[in-house]
């Protein structure tokens, strides 16, 4: 890597208008988290001095969304093309002096690897004053063909397809749109940019010729797929998946059916976790070691111990907290509580804003009733405690270390230490009084 500052400027004022929504388009999630964040986190490892985001339409959602991370907002007030859309950044540049990276905030897959390849071919001996990223995808189609010399990656043109002859057609080699730039000749190219085309904009890609000296380095074809429609997000998104799914087996998990595993973008996964099909990972998941995630579960924003079963269809909400060997089973839901190691949760069963103990079992249909309509309350149960099935614990509530609360109960007290609790109505039998409500209906029903 060069000892050269490197700046970053992303560009993202496009409108978007294909994407048919009032959300701005690089705020669009992959893998849960807006594509533009997923450019800019990988920019920062090369620890840029300066980075600028260029925006227009929406910039109040773009400004919102980048302020947790420093960048500085350019605004392109027209649309006149990619090279208009760069000189922008003069004002947020003033001063710099080093290499500047352009991204696209609709291309937002590229690996931070090439980024660094980038700005080391920049740098290499030859010096070339422009670095394009060229990628070679499985249909050409209409892409702009990056003309290099023979036996080198010298780049010598970037012919668009419709200007194209037969022969330049033919190559493979296409134009994603991506460049490094020498700071220090940035401008002066950009100031010589000219707009007598049939649109009137100012091309970046025109650089290149300008410069008299450029260079190309290749990526892959999923790398810099870019999204300015509903179908290319779900393209991008489905390429973002099959790589992380790759990553995690490759890390040593266990992924039963990949195709039908989703991950986020920060999942953390341990080593010999077993994930079976049809299972989702919002944000904010780490999973220890050892770990069972059944089918069809959905997991946000918790954490699950080493040894722990988690499903088949159960749910964990934020702040759900899942000690060593804790078990959660089907059709349950747990919502900011910690279960405690080795405690069962294994039926039908709503867990929130509560504490359960170590080896403590909680009964099918147990529901900690922790809304009054204006505050939440936690219930809290107590190491190797029992709650029958059914039972419903109405909070703040807290029941002991080994307490057994009877099935059918609706817990509005605290309960102590190992003492059986009971809280329901008193059973009643009157003999032969079914059969007499029957002989009396079927009798007028027949009357009828």
């Amino acid at each position: 890597m060069s000892s050269r500052k490197t700046a970053v400027v992303v560009l993202a004022a496009g409108k978007g208008t294909r994407m048919k929504s009032d959300l701005h388009k690089v705020l669009h999630p992959i893998a849960g988290r807006p594509m533009l964040l997923h450019l800019l986190a990988a920019a920062e490892t090369l620890s840029p001095e300066r980075t600028v985001v260029v925006t227009g339409a929406g910039r109040e959602q773009v400004e919102t969304a980048v302020a947790p991370v420093g960048a500085k907002i350019a605004v392109q007030n027209e649309q006149l093309g990619t090279g208009h859309a760069v000189m922008q950044a003069r004002e947020a540049l003033a001063g710099f002096a080093g290499d500047v990276l352009i991204l696209y905030g609709d291309v937002p897959l590229v690996r931070a690897e090439t980024m660094r390849a980038m700005i080391a071919r920049l740098n290499a001996g030859d010096a070339p004053a422009v670095v394009v990223l060229g990628f070679r995808p499985a249909d050409p189609g209409a892409y702009g063909r990056l003309i290099v010399a023979p036996g080198s990656d010298r780049l010598e043109r970037i012919v668009e397809f419709k200007d194209a002859d037969p022969e330049e057609r033919a190559v493979t080699l296409c134009n994603s749109g991506l460049m490094a730039v020498r700071g220090e000749a940035l401008f002066a190219l950009l100031d010589r940019l000219r707009n007598d085309n049939a649109a009137g904009e100012y091309y970046l890609t025109d650089v290149v010729e300008l410069s008299g000296a450029a260079a190309v380095i290749e990526a892959d074809a999923d790398e810099v797929a870019g999204v300015n429609s509903r179908g290319e997000l779900a393209g991008v998104e489905a390429a973002w998946q099959r790589a992380r799914r790759a990553q995690a087996m490759a890390d040593g998990a266990t992924l039963i059916a990949p195709e039908t595993v989703w991950f986020a973008h920060d999942t953390v996964l341990g080593r010999d976790v077993t994930i079976q099909p049809n299972v989702v990972f919002g944000p904010g998941v780490t999973v220890a070691d050892g770990a069972t995630i059944h089918a069809f579960s959905h997991l946000e924003g918790a954490s699950v111990g080493a040894g722990a079963e988690v499903g088949p269809y159960a749910r964990l909400r934020p702040g759900a907290t899942l000690a060593e060997r804790a078990k959660i089973g089907n059709f349950v839901e747990i919502k900011k509580a910690e279960v405690g190691v080795g405690a069962k949760v294994n039926h039908l069963t709503y867990i929130g804003d509560a504490e359960i103990g170590a080896g403590a079992n909680i009964g099918a249909g147990t529901i900690t009733c922790n809304y009054d309509g204006f505050f939440k309350y936690r219930t809290k149960i107590g190491v190797g405690a029992f709650v029958g099935s059914n039972s419903a614990l109405v909070a703040p509530v807290t029941i002991g270390d080994g307490a057994i609360v009877g099935a059918g109960s609706v817990v509005v007290r605290d309960v102590t230490a190992d003492s059986l609790a009971l809280a329901r109505g008193r059973q009643e039998e009157r003999g032969g009084w079914a059969k007499r409500f029957r002989d009396a209906m079927t009798a007028k029903k027949k009357g009828q």
